[in-house]
């Protein structure tokens, strides 16, 4: 299923760009009816006091008073977007539009930023390994205050965690993810908190793809995949099936790159020994073949130059000397024959 079918299925609230007005013009405005406000009030007050005209003097305290509130309910309505830095606006509860571009503006002072993934401390989530071990992953959400949505690039990085591959070996495994948001209405309507979010599905991804590959390749297995021997295939799997579980939450996955891979404590000898043992047959095979070829070549050419004619008992032994001698671990100890060889 594409990310564009899965999409449709989730009920989205449609994106609504808003385009507000420059906030250096407003800023005059604002300014101006401080000044009005603190005018106002200071010519009522001398107003009162020369006892010219009291209710005159009042009416225009009372309208500093209400022109000083009404600037200070405009001065809220002034945010600043830094480039790649969008911010979700809500009116009373409802979805008011989405601020995109980078800059100064004026907004209605009602409307309130909006973002659940804000205020988040850092948490540590506590994971259950196959052996019943816990595994502890603090690489989730980071600190914020900020209303402001970032879309630049990001870094997750998974913290090691056990889990057994599909031949049931232990094995520790670490990745770090590089995704972005991408629709930030999606990211703070859809789910509560998507830094939280892309963090457990982070966790799950990863569980789910490692159980199905091995470590490592057998002998005879040598074409299938591997943790180990196929990590792009395996990785770029895992971003995949990531994207699909976080689209709802309006994120993009870039890339994931496994950082860490190794058995787990309790079987890393014992495999050690494992892939010594078919490093040393491989390299044992190499040096028997060779050592079969040379003395085929060296049987061949005496044979031809006629230096020594021999018989099928003496080839044999011929060959066996040869073979110890070429396949021996320790240098060989020669014997000079000083008699005949019948």
């Amino acid at each position: 299923m594409s990310t564009q079918e899965i999409s449709k299925n989730f009920k989205n609230v449609e994106e609504k760009e808003l385009h507000p007005i420059s906030g250096g013009l407003m800023l005059i405005l604002v300014l101006a009816m401080y000044a009005a406000a603190i005018g106002l009030a200071v010519y009522g007050g001398v107003t009162i006091e020369v006892g010219k005209n009291g209710i005159l003097g009042g009416i225009l305290i009372a309208g500093g008073i209400i022109l000083l509130i009404t600037a200070f309910i405009f001065s809220c309505g002034f945010h600043i977007l830094k480039p790649n830095e969008e911010l979700v606006m809500t009116f009373f509860g409802k979805y008011y539009g989405t601020i995109k571009k980078d800059g100064y503006y004026f907004v209605n002072p009602f409307v309130s930023e909006y973002n659940p993934a804000s205020g988040a401390m850092q948490q540590t989530f506590e994971l259950t390994s196959g052996s019943g071990e816990i595994v502890k992953n603090s690489a989730a959400v980071a600190q914020t205050t900020r209303k402001k949505i970032s879309t630049k690039t990001q870094t997750l990085k998974n913290d090691k965690q056990k889990v057994n591959d599909v031949l049931g070996n232990p094995i520790i495994i670490g990745s770090v993810v590089i995704w972005r948001v991408a629709e930030p209405t999606k990211a703070v309507f859809n789910v509560e908190n998507y830094k939280e979010f892309l963090s457990i599905q982070c966790d799950s991804v990863i569980r789910n793809i490692a159980r199905m590959y091995p470590y490592d390749n057998m002998e005879d297995e040598a074409d299938e995949k591997s943790l180990r021997g196929s990590s792009q295939e395996i990785a770029e799997s895992m971003r995949k099936e990531l994207q699909e579980k976080v689209i709802e939450a309006g994120l993009e996955i870039k890339e994931v790159r496994i950082t860490n891979l190794a058995y787990s404590d309790e079987i890393a000898a014992a495999m050690l020994q494992r892939q010594q043992a078919v490093a040393i047959i491989a390299a044992r095979q190499k040096i028997v073949e060779g050592a079969v070829s040379m003395v085929k070549m060296a049987i061949d050419q005496l044979g031809e130059e006629e230096i020594v004619v021999l018989d099928e008992e003496r080839k044999a032994a011929m060959v066996s000397n040869l073979l110890v001698v070429l396949c021996g671990n320790k240098d060989a100890q020669p014997i000079v024959n000083s008699g005949s060889i019948y």
